[in-house]
């Protein structure tokens, strides 16, 4: 995964974000959407620019990343990612506080949704490295109705699970950094060390493990040898956490 050790972070448009200088930051208003905003512009803004909404309520970001491999297999960035997404919010978590993805895309704080990842790419061929990938990602960080949690058992926020220094700014900034030490394991060791620590944030399944492939489809291998293949290209066009409606975490 190529990183434009020219890019820093632009004192234009600079908040409060501390990001590690292979970034470069683009801030948007709140009603924008950072998602789209990557991807229709990627190919300007570049490898390692990171687009933030300024919201209170909501830790919605996206990232560009140029990759160096073929398309098929350069979409297990998106594990890479939301490995890199899990740490992030783990390393604020209170302890023992149970943080799960659900394969592929969705986080989950104590059985509660609070976000998830998705990722784009240009209509490409599948055996030519693409001129870039945006992993989108939007964390609930306040309840948008905090008086009526109890009407949405199955989604959670940050602040409803405890978590400290919580605030969309720090997650980003975590984020940021664990993605950098993640890409830096990707080229040294390969992708299955990557593999390894995103499986770990799975839920557990009893008998069952768990392996992806190079074109990042989930092997799940059960006792008695019968084996599961989930694909990941067709979930990637239909994130399971995303409300179309409101572009945030379902309630």
């Amino acid at each position: 995964m190529q990183w434009d050790q020219r890019r820093r972070i632009s004192k234009h448009n600079m908040r409060r974000l501390d990001l590690p200088p292979p970034f470069r930051l683009v801030v948007l208003r709140e009603v924008g959407d950072a998602f789209a905003h990557a991807c229709v512009h990627a190919a300007e803004l570049g490898a390692g620019t990171l687009v933030f909404v300024g919201r209170f309520d909501l830790a919605e970001f996206a990232v560009v990343l140029e990759p160096e491999e073929p398309l098929a297999s350069a979409r297990r960035a998106f594990y890479v990612c939301m490995a890199a997404l899990g740490d992030a919010l783990a390393a604020r978590a209170p302890p023992e506080k149970p943080i799960v993805i659900e394969w592929p895309d969705a986080i989950y704080v104590d059985r509660g949704l609070i976000g998830g990842g998705r990722l784009a790419w240009p209509d490409a061929n599948e055996h030519k490295a693409p001129d870039w990938l945006v992993f989108g990602a939007a964390i609930r960080v306040v309840s948008p109705c905090p008086q009526q949690a109890g009407l949405h058992p199955l989604s959670t926020a940050l602040a409803e699970e405890s978590f400290g220094d919580v605030s969309a700014d720090r997650v980003v900034e975590g984020f940021a950094r664990h993605l950098m030490v993640a890409v830096d394991r990707w080229q040294e060791d390969g992708f299955t060390s990557i593999a390894r620590e995103y499986i770990s944030k799975l839920q557990p399944e009893n008998g069952a493990r768990y392996d992806i492939g190079e074109n990042g489809d989930l092997a799940v291998r059960r006792v008695g040898g019968t084996v599961e293949h989930r694909l990941l290209l067709p979930v990637l066009k239909m994130p399971s956490w995303l409300d179309p409606r409101t572009g945030g975490p379902r309630l």
